[in-house]
C-alpha cells in the first residue's frame, strides 16, 4: 500500500520531496526549491499516519532510507547533498524546467 501511494504521488507531481518537519537537510532542500521558484509537493513523513511504511517503501524502491528523498520528473534524484551539488553544477534548474516545475519567463 505504501509503495503504491509513494509511486502515485511521484507520478502525479513534477517534484516531490519526502521529508520530515524537524530535518534540517529537508528544510535546506525545500528552501532551495522555493528560492528557485519550483513548485513541489512535500510529503512530511513524520506527519503522515503511514510515514514509516512510506519511508520503508522508498528504501526498497530507491535504495535510500534517509530524508530528504527527492524526485524530479518521476526520477529519483537523491538527498540533500545530491540535490545541492546538482544545483551548483547547473543541472538542477534545467531538470526542474523540463519536469514543468519551473516556468521560465522570457526576459
Amino acid at each position: 500500500m505504501a509503495m503504491s501511494k509513494a509511486k502515485e504521488v511521484v507520478s502525479s507531481n513534477p517534484v516531490v520531496v519526502f521529508s520530515k518537519t524537524y530535518c534540517p537537510f529537508c528544510d535546506q532542500v525545500k528552501r532551495l526549491l522555493s528560492q528557485l521558484g519550483a513548485s513541489f509537493k512535500a510529503i512530511e513523513l513524520d506527519k503522515e499516519s503511514d510515514g514509516s511504511e512510506i519511508q520503508a517503501a522508498l528504501a526498497e524502491w530507491t535504495g535510500q532510507r534517509t530524508v530528504p528523498n527527492v524526485f524530479i520528473g518521476g526520477n529519483h534524484i537523491g538527498g540533500c547533498d545530491t540535490t545541492t551539488s546538482m544545483h551548483k553544477g547547473g543541472k538542477l534548474v534545467p531538470l526542474l524546467t523540463q519536469a514543468g516545475a519551473i516556468t521560465t519567463s522570457s526576459s
